[in-house]
């Protein structure tokens, strides 16, 4: 069947295809126009990954970009904010003093100085760049803190100053720490910079006694210091006798705290010299040379100072006769300064510089009050002395406040100003008045309470007469102590030591059970 010639033909073609070559094949199966045009997958591959790279290369640029843009002004933001607040220290709290009338009343000799010129103010332009912002930082921490009230130091600091704590840690004032810290820098740029003439010639000085100031209080450990600064302050003022006058008071108070009575006297004595020009040779002929007051008012307030310190460190020491003689003239003394026709019609620095002797006598009174009775002199005396302390105080606050003052016979029994009560705006709004208002009325506040529980302790063991005692112990209470507002208990206010605070407490408390035991 095969051998037929269609048999012996397909055969042929049989054979003659499947010997064509494989790639012939399958080119002849292919159109010209449907060709396939997908590139290879490698190149497809190698494409996307260069497109997603580019991407990511893109947004990181722009990212870094927008981040430099953003802490560029972030940085401006913050290096402007900085010095905009170093230039408001500079130009607002350390300008000079213009009124004329603050300057006639020598508050503006009781600011504090952070500028050997107190006519130009700020700071002094020869301490340059670093040297006055450090002066702007350590009046910033001082007057405005550091955000936070205490700091903790190491009990291998045995001999620093503070509280002590738990494990022999110490807690110590974190602004006052800073303030040191700032105030020692700017004294070693001073003192680099003092040669060239650059500086004025009272910033070095005024710096160190700024540094003397801060170290004492800081505590007890730093008197030392805070003696050795001021002793360099006072050499620097020689030529200016109200600034040494004033150190020098401050070196008679560390002196006898330290135990050096004799130093302590000469430093007062040099002070009671500056202030009135006589030389003291010995506080017996004292008497005679307060027969007058000086003419200056800062001599005044710095007078009335020392005598307050000699009056305490005589009565003291048990030199009754002495301490007696010096608190007598030195009452006398303060009564001869004529005072305003009244308060209200007074100018505000005249009205402060009033309110500050008056204050003073207040002090004076109960030092006398507690020599006579050292000295068995009638009651009456000290009874007479500490009531006039405790309503000269009370009138001094009231008229800080600008509560109106009761009639003299209601004093017992008039309300006390709150402790959250401050000075008048006219006080506070002047920068040279505003830190001795607040003073003033802290000092205030603790010789009414002192005043009225030693008229308590009088009234009960001498007097036998204890409701009266207690009247007298409840207003010591009110005038030392704040409620917290949540339970009748009470705390010490401001400035009143919690030793203090706990025999006031204590005094009213006793007297309190004892009266409602015989009612």
């Amino acid at each position: 069947m095969l051998k037929s010639p269609v048999g012996r033909n397909l055969h042929r073609l049989t054979r003659f295809t499947t010997c064509l070559p494989l790639h012939g094949r399958q080119s002849s199966s292919r159109t010209p126009w449907r060709q396939d045009t997908t590139p290879e997958p490698s190149v497809f591959v190698e494409e996307n990954f260069a497109k997603h790279t580019l991407f990511v290369l893109d947004v990181g640029r722009r990212a870094i970009k927008f981040s430099l843009i953003g802490l560029a002004v972030l940085g401006t933001t913050a290096a402007a904010a900085y010095e905009g607040v170093h230039q408001w220290v500079e130009h607002v709290e350390l300008a000079p003093e213009h009124d004329p009338d603050v300057k006639r009343w020598g508050w503006d000799e009781e600011r504090e100085k952070w500028s050997g010129d107190p006519d130009k103010g700020g700071t002094d332009p020869g301490l340059g760049f670093k040297g006055r912002h450090t002066v702007r930082a350590a009046w910033m921490a001082y007057n405005w803190g550091v955000g936070y009230s205490t700091a903790v130091i190491g009990s291998d600091t045995a001999g620093e100053a503070g509280l002590a704590g738990p494990a022999g840690l110490r807690v110590i004032d974190a602004s006052l720490q800073r303030t040191e810290d700032f105030l020692s820098t700017a004294i070693s740029i001073a003192e680099t910079r003092s040669p060239r003439g650059h500086l004025h010639p009272q910033t070095s000085t005024q710096l160190v006694a700024r540094h003397a100031g801060v170290l004492e209080r800081l505590g007890v450990q730093y008197l030392q210091d805070s003696k050795a600064e001021y002793e360099r302050a006072c050499a620097g003022f020689s030529g200016q006798s109200f600034d040494a006058a004033r150190v020098a008071v401050k070196l008679g108070d560390i002196t006898s705290r330290l135990g050096h009575d004799g130093d302590a006297i000469a430093w007062w004595a040099k002070a009671i010299q500056l202030t009135r020009g006589d030389i003291l040779e010995t506080f017996e002929t004292l008497p005679k040379v307060l027969e007058s007051a000086p003419a200056s008012p800062s001599a005044q307030r710095i007078l009335s100072t020392t005598l307050v310190s000699l009056s305490a460190f005589y009565a003291k020491s048990g030199q009754l006769r002495q301490a007696q003689a010096i608190q007598e003239a030195a009452l006398d003394m303060l009564r001869s300064v004529p005072p305003p026709a009244s308060l209200a019609s007074a100018s505000p620095p005249h009205a402060l510089h009033a309110l500050y002797l008056l204050q003073r006598s207040s002090l004076l009174s109960i030092h006398l009050a507690e020599v006579l009775y050292a000295q068995r002199r009638p009651l009456s005396s000290s009874m007479q002395y500490l009531t006039t302390a405790a309503e000269s105080s009370e009138r001094v606050a009231r008229a800080l406040t600008g509560i109106p003052l009761p009639p003299t016979e209601r004093f017992s029994t008039s309300t006390v100003p709150p402790q959250d009560a401050s000075p008048l705006s006219i006080y506070t709004s002047s920068r040279s008045m505003k830190k001795p208002a607040d003073a003033l009325l802290r000092d205030a506040r603790r010789t009414s309470a002192e005043a009225w529980n030693l008229l308590g302790i009088l009234n009960e063991t001498q007097g036998k007469n204890l409701p009266l005692a207690m009247q007298c112990y409840e207003r010591a209470v009110q005038w030392a102590g704040r409620s917290d507002g949540q339970s009748e208990a009470m705390q010490p206010g401001e400035g009143i030591l919690e030793s203090d605070w706990a025999v006031f407490w204590g005094n009213y408390t006793r007297a309190k059970r004892l009266v409602e035991k015989t009612a």
